[in-house]
């Protein structure tokens, strides 16, 4: 947690070198199927290890899911079958023996135990109430300083429809701060921005706790506070694609976990249905389900993205472009994450743009 991209990379690096036992418990995929040859699997009160990496026991449990699964369903068929043959012909003298024999048969036939599981998927899908036009955002000479000190200065660039773009910072503070004045939370110090006359932004911050501290409400009132909608059954919809449901949406907004409230903050954005969606560091506080069904989300969505993470898999999965922001100006290219980590002009501009930083 907090460590930047490149100093996970080193941490991966320092233990595939490393000649003894390691114990690793983390959230990031990339990581863990870098470092990680077993995985123990806790889940439901039940521990089992498997050989591999994270990805391989991802793939290998849900292929014997989905086997398990497809065997139940031809059982069902089969007892249906059987079923039905002994109703037709159990009076009739001429087929009684068969139908005892297929009752026999039946008896027989048991469903291969599903185990339930404590890992919950949740269900997020971004959807826009209109499609965006072609001019999307545009940032000019965009700057901005603490105490005299710059965090980014010099940031130009125009986002074309469907992009969907990593910020990249060393410093946190920097990131954060681009998104807040996008949000006209904060003042640049210098420069402008202008969004597009069709855009609507939905907007994920990494800190939430304003949204939270104020008097408590339950779950159902907080998230009806955002929504045009207010009618139970559908707030209800929402929170329980979150996975609160039932009893949990009277839950207190006080008390709820910070993955509980990121889970929150992801409801409120799809009840939104912006067509620019602003995320920054969204998997902080995430388990593996919810940053796996997060990423999916983005990868599927339609319209334009502009996100933060730290988590590797996650921007390298749905980034198709670059922008690290930098005190002495930006870097915008069109690639992957890894595409641009391992270019070998792109590092010598970074260290010209890092030179004499510290971060």
């Amino acid at each position: 947690n907090d460590l930047d991209i490149e100093t996970v990379t080193w941490l991966e690096d320092f233990l595939l070198d490393f000649k003894n036992t390691v114990i690793v418990v983390s959230h990031d995929r990339h990581f863990l199927d870098t470092v990680c040859t077993h995985v123990v699997d806790i889940d439901f009160g039940k521990i089992n290890m498997f050989t591999g990496n994270y990805s391989f026991w991802y793939e290998s449990s849900q292929l014997a899911l989905r086997q398990k699964l497809a065997q139940n369903k031809k059982t069902e068929d089969k007892r249906r079958e059987m079923q039905q043959f002994i109703d037709r012909f159990s009076a009739n003298a001429s087929k009684s023996r068969q139908a005892t024999s297929r009752r026999k048969m039946l008896e027989k036939l048991s469903l291969e135990e599903i185990k339930p599981s404590s890992r919950k998927y949740p269900g997020i899908i971004y959807e826009q109430s209109r499609e965006a036009g072609d001019q999307i955002l545009s940032v000019q000479n965009l700057a901005y300083e603490v105490d005299g000190v710059p965090l980014f200065s010099n940031i130009n660039f125009t986002i074309n429809k469907g992009d969907k773009i990593a910020i990249l910072a060393k410093n946190g503070l920097a990131s954060s701060a681009f998104y807040q004045i996008l949000n006209n939370e904060l003042s640049p110090t210098v420069g402008s921005f202008e969004f597009g006359q069709t855009i609507t932004t939905s907007f994920l911050p990494s800190e939430n706790e304003s949204f939270f501290e104020d008097d408590p409400m339950s779950l159902m009132d907080w998230l009806r506070q955002f929504s045009e909608e207010k009618e139970e059954q559908y707030i209800r919809g929402f929170l329980g694609k979150m996975l609160f449901s039932g009893e949990e949406v009277h839950k207190m907004s006080n008390v709820l976990s910070g993955g509980e409230k990121v889970r929150c903050m992801i409801s409120r954005m799809m009840l939104n249905q912006g067509n620019l969606l602003m995320l920054d560091e969204p998997t902080n506080h995430l388990d593996l389900e919810s940053i796996t069904a997060l990423n999916n989300a983005l990868i599927n969505y339609a319209g334009t993205v502009i996100f933060t993470s730290h988590d590797h898999q996650f921007v390298q999965t749905v980034a198709n472009r670059i922008i690290e922001i930098t005190p002495n100006g930006m870097i915008d290219q069109l690639k992957t994450l890894d595409e641009y980590l391992v270019d070998e002009r792109i590092k010598g501009l970074r260290e010209e743009m890092y030179q004499g930083v510290l971060v």
